[in-house]
């Protein structure tokens, strides 16, 4: 379905390197998407090209920036489709990848996928807030990723929760982000976390990404994340 050799070049220019195993799963996954998509509303992309460009090597442009060590625990908030995690595992199949969402529907779909092509992945169907309060999950993750268009304050204290502590969390933009960033800056620092790096590129056509490196630093108080209603209402500043 997809040109593999298109997506073999965009992946060397983020400086990694696809095998054949990778480059035939991701096709797989592609087409899967495709066709579920057409009784199932997984995503708005669903042409090759932009399927390529905005779910693969979007979700591919954390391993530019990131490298997370052999058989890290990682967990990818509000997955939807599987993006970026299952894109992640595809390309590190060593990674121990826990899925999360709140549609049973989307999880699903990304559950199937990824065992037909032998590939394992802990499916958590679960509210962020509900999740990051649980023994099992919290501080447990060496990696945790957000493709999501939540404000930047309300996204750290969804996600930051699950970090270790000498962990990672890497929240991806597609929108300018210099006020957003800022505006975060003290929430961040409340929920245990440090802005690290933070990385703008130009993603093809599709214009600007950045991702933002928060560095977990410290234990985060155990009333954070408090429920979703009032991380709306009433946001860290």
């Amino acid at each position: 379905m997809i040109d593999k050799e298109d997506l073999r070049k965009g992946a060397e220019s983020f400086g990694l390197a696809l095998d054949e195993t990778a480059l035939d799963r991701f096709d797989r996954y592609a087409e899967a998407l495709a066709e579920t998509n057409k009784h199932l509303n997984l995503t708005a992309i669903t042409d090759p090209e932009g399927i390529v460009t905005k779910h693969f090597l979007d979700s591919l442009s954390v391993l530019s920036v990131y490298s997370p060590k052999h058989s890290a625990r990682c967990i990818d908030i509000g997955t939807g489709a599987g993006f970026p995690g299952s894109t992640l595992l595809i390309a590190r199949p060593d990674l121990q990848m826990t899925l999360l969402d709140g549609t049973q529907k989307k999880l699903h779909f990304v559950d199937e996928t990824l065992q037909s092509m032998g590939l394992y992945a802990k499916i958590l169907h679960s509210r962020a807030e509900e999740a990051g309060q649980r023994s099992e999950y919290r501080e447990q993750f060496d990696l945790a990723t957000a493709r999501a268009v939540a404000n930047l304050r309300e996204l750290s204290e969804y996600c930051l929760p699950f970090v270790k502590v000498g962990g990672t969390f890497i929240a991806m933009k597609s929108q300018k982000t210099e006020e957003e960033i800022a505006e975060a800056a003290n929430a961040i620092h409340l929920l245990g976390g440090r802005i690290d790096t933070i990385h703008t590129f130009s993603l093809r056509d599709a214009g600007e990404r950045t991702l933002i490196l928060i560095k977990k630093v410290s234990q985060t108080p155990p009333k954070y994340p408090r429920p979703s209603a009032k991380i709306a209402k009433q946001p860290l500043k």
